[in-house]
């Protein structure tokens, strides 16, 4: 009995060890994917000016002014700290209180977050990426049990909706060659991205002191834990803006799914950071 007993003290001590211990290997694939897509990249010498914004829709013009980007350097990344979030996973999993950090990039439409939480007491961290053309999703229990790990060309919209949606944000984005605009009405704009053989579109609201309230699309993807995949109106709402070093940027950001039984909102962020040309 006594060989028995170690032997269960010892697998004890060996999981609080290994939940104690700093290493992680879901964020130290995060920080691969984070720099090889900040690999190469360097601060941008060209400046936002009026002449960026001529073939731009006025909507879209009067926000990038409103915001203050006008004379501030071109940014070639965006990295997103969402330090209070409620976040609820797909029905019956639980709402959870989560820490997000996220890199994208604007050269190219990529993005990869890391979710930091725990789910029943234990620490569970999922990473949500779009790069190279190629959507991913995976999530992680104590480190190691594997809950979910999605791929396919559904993910592959969702993900590139998500770059879209966030695209004003950091708007270096807003000029590229793979991004096409047109006015709606005097406070709407469609924006549409297209990139690897996929295009998507949705509509850009903003207030009336110009500034962005939410975006709606009919593109994006609902997967369920299981990898289902079913095409649900998506929106994603901002406000709270904050002045930081000279730019208006939203405190909170909200992601909801219109569901045909009622709207989920599963993404709640209320204390959102954003900063530009950052590697760590």
């Amino acid at each position: 009995m006594m060989w028995i007993l170690g032997i269960i003290i010892f697998l004890i001590l060996a999981v609080i060890l290994w939940f104690a211990i700093p290493y992680s290997p879901m964020k130290a694939e995060f920080m691969r994917l984070k720099d090889r897509q900040n690999a190469e990249q360097r601060p941008s010498e060209e400046i936002f000016s009026e002449e960026d914004l001529a073939r731009l829709p006025l909507p879209l013009q009067r926000y990038i002014r409103q915001c203050g980007f006008i004379g501030r350097p071109k940014m070639v990344n965006m990295k997103m700290t969402h330090r209070d979030v409620g976040f609820v996973f797909p029905p019956p999993m639980p709402k959870l209180k989560i820490r997000c950090t996220q890199f994208n990039r604007s050269g190219k439409p990529e993005r990869v977050a890391l979710i930091e939480t725990r789910l029943y007491g234990i620490p569970f961290e999922g990473i949500d990426a779009y790069q190279e053309g190629v959507g991913s999703m995976k999530g992680k229990l104590a480190k190691s049990v594997t809950l979910f790990d999605h791929r396919g060309e559904a993910l592959d919209k969702s993900s590139l909706v998500n770059c879209l949606a966030e695209s004003l944000l950091m708007p270096s984005i807003v000029l590229q060659d793979f991004m096409t605009w047109e006015a709606v009405d005097g406070n709407r704009v469609r924006g549409t991205m297209s990139y690897n053989n996929l295009s998507v579109s949705g509509i850009f609201t903003f207030d009336g002191q110009g500034l962005l309230a939410d975006f709606t699309t009919e593109d994006r993807m609902y997967v369920d834990t299981e990898g289902n995949a079913k095409q649900i109106p998506w929106s994603a709402v901002c406000g709270d803006y904050r002045e930081v070093s000279g730019i208006l940027q939203p405190r909170t950001l909200q992601a909801v799914w219109h569901l045909p039984e009622g709207d989920l909102l599963y993404f709640d962020g209320h204390d959102t950071l954003i900063e530009y040309d950052v590697n760590e």
